[in-house]
């Protein structure tokens, strides 16, 4: 599906201010479409939806499996159901609601992880999500998403509240730049090429995409030509591109505001092995450990998701250092 960059997706927001902005857009044409929170109106940057739709608009405060149940109810009856809620709670307090009220029952509710992977800083590892992506892969009937930019957070939710299915769809809270204006293509399960390249290509999600795009950057002073892909879709996964791009570079690193475990570099390993792709790997992620503590960019320096970290890795995978 063909999309244009119009002023909704703009250089300079965060992506959650996009989906306010999409949710306002399309609840003024259709009074079906509902959001329910979880004591998430603020944090969720939902308070100018509800201040013009108030009736569209249902807080059940801190009650996350509560929320999903009456998600999955709405939608039962017809309703268009973006649940919001931190993606800590969501994916951890609520996972026998969304398994079994939203997609075992084929629901199709869009649930929406808020402040997600480490965004929630120095508050710790009890608000970070890095166990998301993971568990909701292995759940049936769920499309998993993760945007990185302004333009891809518009499409989704623009896309997904036509699509009879369930969803999961994870924001963070930095402002983001806009990747690309060339490739304005954005389709669940295919992945978004970012920047062509040959010798190494890049495969990352959500937030940690544009760290990757400055490695890419900076390996181009070193004449090391890579590629970088915006794996937005996490569940499909868009294996015919990975192995596209497996075929024509040298080496291939993974990166994701993520565990190391059950993410984009296990699901991307997983695919290239069981297809003999074996090339150089690398999963750039949070390892096995208790989070440090400090800000989402202390800790993307900390465990290397910045420019120079994927581009120290970059350089010792391909022999280079």
């Amino acid at each position: 599906m063909g999309a244009t960059i119009d002023n909704i997706a703009t250089k300079d927001k965060a992506n959650l201010d996009i989906f306010s902005e999409v949710l306002q857009t399309l609840a003024e044409t259709d009074k079906n479409l509902l959001v329910v929170t979880s004591d998430s109106r603020g944090s969720g940057k939902l308070v100018p939806f509800g201040q013009k739709y108030p009736k569209q608009i249902v807080e059940v405060g801190i009650a996350e499996q509560h929320l999903v149940g009456m998600a999955a109810g709405l939608a039962s009856s017809g309703k268009k159901v973006f649940a919001v809620s931190p993606a800590c709670f969501l994916a951890a307090r609520a996972l026998e609601q969304i398994k079994n009220d939203v997609a075992y029952s084929d629901n199709p509710v869009k649930l929406i992880g808020i402040s997600a992977g480490v965004s929630y800083g120095a508050l710790g590892s009890t608000h970070h999500s890095l166990h998301d992506y993971a568990v909701m892969r292995a759940i049936n009937n769920l499309t998993v998403v993760a945007p990185a930019d302004n333009f891809e957070t518009a499409e989704a939710i623009r896309q997904a509240a036509v699509t009879d299915s369930p969803f999961y769809i994870r924001f963070g809270k930095k402002v983001m730049p806009l990747l690309s204006e060339t490739n304005t293509k954005f389709e669940f399960g295919k992945g978004r090429v970012i920047k062509e390249g040959k010798d190494i290509v890049l495969i990352a999600t959500g937030e940690a995409v544009y760290p990757a795009l400055q490695a890419a950057e900076q390996l181009a002073t070193e004449n090391i030509d890579a590629a970088v892909i915006s794996m937005h879709t996490i569940k499909p996964l868009d294996t015919e591109l990975i192995a596209q791009y497996a075929k024509q570079c040298k080496a291939i690193i993974t990166v994701e505001e993520h565990s190391v475990y059950g993410g984009l570099g296990e699901a991307c390993a997983s695919f290239l092995l069981q297809n003999q792709l074996t090339k150089p790997f690398k999963i750039i992620g949070l390892p096995d450990e208790y989070t440090v503590s400090g800000s989402q960019n202390e800790i993307f320096n900390h465990y290397g998701i910045s420019g120079i970290g994927i581009k120290n890795e970059a350089l010792k995978l391909l022999g280079n250092q």
